[in-house]
């Protein structure tokens, strides 16, 4: 992504996602690490979000993705936190823990240090999933430390939005 969202684009997203949600009768949660709860302040940000979302977690830590969303500790020790098997437990969990039709995870190295070779900074995993399926995907950021954030949020977001079934009133 070459051009960083700013709060404001985010924030329009996020009112575009609630009336997609809130049309189709969707709620929505989120499994949050490098985004901090990010993700869900952009969500609550919109008026009447309580319609269409109830909770969210933030699990920034290995333990606390074990014990709030079933992370087994064999994918985290074999694949690291930043992965796609831990997203696709993070967001399936969330899921499940919260009751919601659709979650989004994230995982990732916001910077300005943690990255390897395997894993530079700016490299960031996430997942959707809702009862059918949940898909992953890989996103390599650039920027300083909020750049990657606030890009990994409107990532997310928009990923929700295209994940919502049309309205079919």
């Amino acid at each position: 992504m070459s051009t960083h969202p700013s709060w404001d684009s985010i924030a329009q997203l996020a009112a575009q996602l609630g009336q997609a949600a809130k049309q189709a009768g969707v709620r929505l949660t989120s499994a949050e690490s490098c985004t901090g709860g990010l993700i869900a302040g952009a969500i609550t940000e919109v008026a009447g979000s309580s319609s269409w979302f109830d909770e969210a977690f933030v699990t920034y830590a290995n333990a606390a993705k074990m014990r709030r969303l079933g992370v087994s500790s064999a994918s985290l020790d074999q694949f690291g936190a930043v992965s796609e098997a831990v997203v696709r437990e993070m967001a399936e969990g969330a899921r499940l823990a919260a009751g919601a039709d659709l979650a989004v995870a994230t995982s990732g190295i916001a910077g300005p240090d943690g990255g390897s070779s395997d894993k530079p900074v700016g490299t960031v995993w996430m997942a959707w999933a809702s009862a059918g399926q949940t898909q992953c995907q890989c996103f390599h950021f650039d920027g300083n430390r909020q750049d990657v954030r606030l890009q990994a949020v409107f990532a997310a977001l928009h990923g929700l939005l295209q994940k919502i079934p049309p309205y079919r009133g």
